[in-house]
């Protein structure tokens, strides 16, 4: 692992559990080895080094996703959907800082000043809504998705999903228990069914 990506990982798990606020240059340096001018050398400053770790999130959320859909075959929209939909639980856990990371108040609070972390941001979760919206729309073609607005209809899908894998990360409830409910709440939205 190079020294730039060995400073992205510590700083996505540091930032992950201790805030960007809590995270200190010096703490970052420990973890990695890596002396302080090193940091800098490769990033202009924290906020800089946190849109790179925003910039590694999106583009191994995405590199997940494309791998995950080359080895599945779904028969229609509506399973490519629902196979969507159980990929992204796992990858929450598989991804467990980087998703800690996302659903923190301070992301928010930077995007507010920081346009670039805004766009990050924005882009992150468009991609997630497309990958989504993308199976609601073969889903239409097929006849095996009801929903009127494809991209609606993923933004309430998405924001339902990602609600219990919020409960998940903060150990509020276990995403496992709520799993069926989850799925039949789902297929009631994409098809009108219950």
């Amino acid at each position: 692992m190079s020294k730039r990506n060995a400073i992205l990982a510590a700083a996505t798990r540091l930032f992950s559990r201790k805030g960007f606020e809590g995270t200190s240059m010096a703490e970052l340096s420990r973890a990695t080895d890596a002396a302080t001018g090193t940091i800098f050398h490769h990033f202009k400053n924290k906020e800089d080094l946190f849109v790179n770790i925003l910039a590694d999130i999106k583009e191994t959320i995405l590199a997940e996703f494309d791998r995950y859909q080359k080895n599945g075959d779904s028969r229609n929209g509506l399973e490519m959907v629902e196979r969507t939909v159980v990929f992204y639980l796992h990858l929450t856990g598989a991804m467990e800082d980087q998703f800690l990371l996302l659903h923190r108040h301070f992301p928010y609070q930077m995007a507010e000043t920081n346009t670039v972390c805004r766009e990050c941001l924005a882009s992150i979760y468009n991609c997630l809504l497309d990958i989504f919206e993308e199976g609601i729309r073969i889903g239409q073609q097929d006849g095996s998705v009801t929903a009127s607005s494809a991209r609606n209809t993923a933004m309430v899908m998405f924001a339902m999903v990602d609600g219990i894998v919020r409960l998940n990360t903060y150990r509020i409830y276990d995403a496992g228990a709520l799993y069926s409910n989850l799925m039949t709440s789902c297929r009631s939205l994409l098809t009108g069914r219950s």
